[in-house]
This record gives structure tokens, C-alpha cells and sequence, in this order.
């Protein structure tokens, strides 16, 4: 977006739209004060940092916002919403700046900092968590750096708010500011941060499917919910007929790292990184795609059919005789749409709680597709 765009208020969403209908206790509840008159919307703009769509954002107007979001389907979100995103030259300062802050509790100080970095002298930040993701925490967090904090509490949540801020505590807010840096990980093999999916440590059932991974895949690879980059550098390792792999990540701290983390491939490999929603279907085709997807939404929400979608997406985006290769959580209800997107599923290992799945793809159109389109046809 260009760096002389202005905010723009967003459209409005009309009956039926899943961002208007959609619960979100959290962002519901950073606007009450607002809603309710304790707080004015300030003449001169806003941030708001983690920003979600839902009909909170769309109750009254919001002039000079300006919103930053790193994971790709809110950001979409917003964006068709009609928000600024992610606006390159975007103000560095706001008379407001409003956070929802994340569960981790050093991501969450470190963005805490920032807001106050971003907060213009006599400015305010205000806040909101639900009290199952350390709402009082978050609000003795935002007190301790700012001086007195006022709060409500509704929806099984709590926002908090500061007053001017000139009762910083500098020295806590360099600490904080430093919480949220790339650090080093599994002996210094690879660079990580807080926040992300398994952060500080090798997931369990991605290192269970990186053993199994046969050293005879080839191709063009993909690496869908690729993270910090763990699975694309085992893949690499592994298996060195991998022509070229593309890494697709929702979130962009993590596919920052994965950026660094598998840098030392580059030479050999031809690597993309694509901040995508896997969901939205994929814009290539490829040989091999290895994943171990989600199954929670970003608010701890479980969602199967995250995973589900996953597996559809990549039937969908591999060639005739392609090899998906996938972990899940043993309990997770996956088989069906395995058995009805590939011609061929095997169950390689069962371990630890997971299974390791390989499907592959019909070398040609299959009976049981072609039935299936004669059908949607009629």
C-alpha cells in the first residue's frame, strides 16, 4: 500500500457476512469503554496492534485507524473489510493504540513496549484479553509499566486501560522490548521467538514425521504450515532430490524465521516463502508436500476441519502420483477426507500419540472421481 494513503473507513457488512456474525468476546469487550462513553475515539488516529475483524469494528466510525496484523487470514480480513494494513509508512506515533494481547506472556510484554513506543506524549493504550488468557495478568503487565491502569470486565473478559503516560518505567520497557527477539533454539540450529508454534523447542510429532520422511521423495515440495522452518530443513536434509520446495506459513514471525533458518539451503535449493492461508487453496502444484497442520484456531479454539481443509488443499495441489506425507494427533478424524481425496492412504507409524500418514495421489483420473463430478454435475 502506498505510503501516502490514508486510513479509510471501513465497509459495511451487510446481513449474512461471517466477519459481522462471528463471536469474538475479546474484541467485543476492547470497545465497551468506547460504546459506552468512558472513552472518546481521538481526532488524531489510531493503531491497533493484533487488530481482528467483527462487527465491534464496525458499530461506530473508527477515522485515522490504522491496523497491523502478521497472521494472513485476519489481515485479509481486514483488508476486504476495507481497513488499512500492514500500510507501509504508516504514522510511528497515535494518540491511541489499542492491543489484544496473546497468550505468551513475553510476546505479549514485548508488545505491550511497543504500544508504548508507538503512544504519543498524553496519549493512552488500552488493552483487552479474556480471563482464560491471563486478563489479570495482562492488566498488572500493563500497570507495571505504565503507572495505574482503569478496567471493566465483561464476556469472561477484562480491558484496561492507562491514563497519560508519564509514569514510565524505562527500565522495565527495554526489558521488554528485547522479549520478543529471534533467539537461538536446539543447540543454535535454528532461530525462533516467542509466540510462535513451539517456539522454544523441536515439536514432538513434526520430528516424528521428519524421521520417516524417505529419502527417495523428489520434486517440487511444499511445506504447508511450515512454521520457523523446521520441517522444510528436515525435508532438505533428508531427501536431495528436492528440486525446489515452497514454504507457506499464515503467520509472518514465523515465516521471518523459516527465512533465516533455511538460508543456508539457498544454494542448492530453490526456495519461495509465501505468507499464505493454506485454506484458500494453493496457487501451484507440486510433487511432495509434507504438513503437520493446525488444529486450533489462533484464540485456542479446536478446529478439525482446519486440518481437514489441509488435506483437501493439498490433494488439490499435487500432480498424478504426488505424495502427501502428514502427522496428526492419533484422535483426530482425518481418515475420511484422506480416503476420499487420495487414491492411496497408508499409515506409516502410530507413536507418541500421533500418526504418520502417507497419501498419494492417482497416477489418473480415478473411478471414484469421476463419479463424483458426473454427480455434481446432474
Amino acid at each position: 500500500m502506498p505510503a501516502d494513503q490514508k486510513a479509510v473507513r471501513p465497509k459495511a457488512h451487510g446481513r449474512g457476512n461471517p466477519a459481522r456474525d462471528r463471536s469474538d468476546a475479546a474484541l467485543e469487550t476492547l470497545f465497551l469503554p468506547f460504546s459506552e462513553g468512558r472513552l472518546q475515539w481521538p481526532a488524531g488516529g489510531a493503531m491497533f496492534l493484533r487488530a481482528r475483524d467483527g462487527w465491534p469494528m464496525h458499530q461506530q466510525p473508527l477515522p485515522g485507524l490504522f491496523c497491523e496484523q502478521t497472521f494472513k487470514p485476519e489481515a485479509d480480513a481486514l483488508t476486504q473489510a476495507g481497513f488499512a494494513v500492514n500500510v507501509d509508512g504508516a504514522p510511528k506515533t497515535y494518540e491511541l493504540v489499542l492491543i489484544l494481547p496473546p497468550r505468551q506472556r513475553d510476546e505479549a510484554r514485548a508488545l505491550m513496549a511497543r504500544a508504548v513506543a508507538m503512544t504519543k506524549p498524553g496519549g493512552r493504550i488500552i488493552a483487552c484479553q479474556s480471563n482464560d488468557e491471563g486478563a489479570r495478568s495482562g492488566e498488572a503487565d500493563l500497570a507495571q509499566l505504565t503507572g495505574d491502569v482503569e478496567s471493566m470486565s465483561k464476556n469472561k473478559c477484562r480491558v484496561f486501560w492507562t491514563a497519560s503516560l508519564a509514569r514510565l518505567n524505562f527500565s522495565l520497557l527495554t526489558h521488554w522490548q528485547s522479549l520478543d527477539e529471534p533467539r537461538p533454539i536446539a543447540d543454535g540450529r535454528f532461530m525462533s521467538r516467542p509466540g510462535i508454534f513451539a517456539w522454544d523447542r523441536i515439536d514432538v510429532a513434526s520430528a516424528l514425521l521428519a524421521e520417516h520422511l524417505p529419502a527417495t521423495l523428489t520434486g517440487r515440495a511444499a511445506d504447508l504450515g511450515g512454521g520457523f522452518g523446521y520441517l522444510s530443513a528436515e525435508l532438505l536434509t533428508r531427501c536431495p532430490g528436492i528440486t525446489a520446495l515452497d514454504v507457506y506459513e499464515a503467520e509472518n514471525r514465523a515465516l521471518e524465521l523459516a527465512r533465516v533458518n533455511l538460508k543456508s539451503f539457498e544454494a542448492r535449493t530453490a526456495i519461495d516463502y509465501r505468507w499464505h492461508d493454506v485454506a484458500a487453496g494453493l496457487p501451484d502444484t507440486y510433487d511432495v508436500i509434507v504438513t503437520n497442520p493446525p488444529f486450533h484456531a489462533q484464540r485456542g479454539i479446536d478446529r478439525p476441519d482446519i486440518g481437514r481443509r489441509f488435506i483437501a488443499v493439498a490433494a488439490d495441489s499435487l500432480r498424478p502420483g504426488g505424495k502427501l506425507w502428514l502427522v496428526a494427533n492419533r484422535h483426530l478424524p482425518y481418515e475420511t477426507v484422506l480416503s476420499e481425496s487420495f487414491d492411496r492412504v497408508h499409515t506409516v507409524v502410530q507413536q507418541h500419540g500421533y500418526k504418520i500418514i502417507e497419501a498419494v495421489r492417482a497416477q489418473s483420473v480415478s473411478k471414484k472421481a469421476t463419479a463424483k463430478a458426473g454427480k455434481s454435475a446432474r
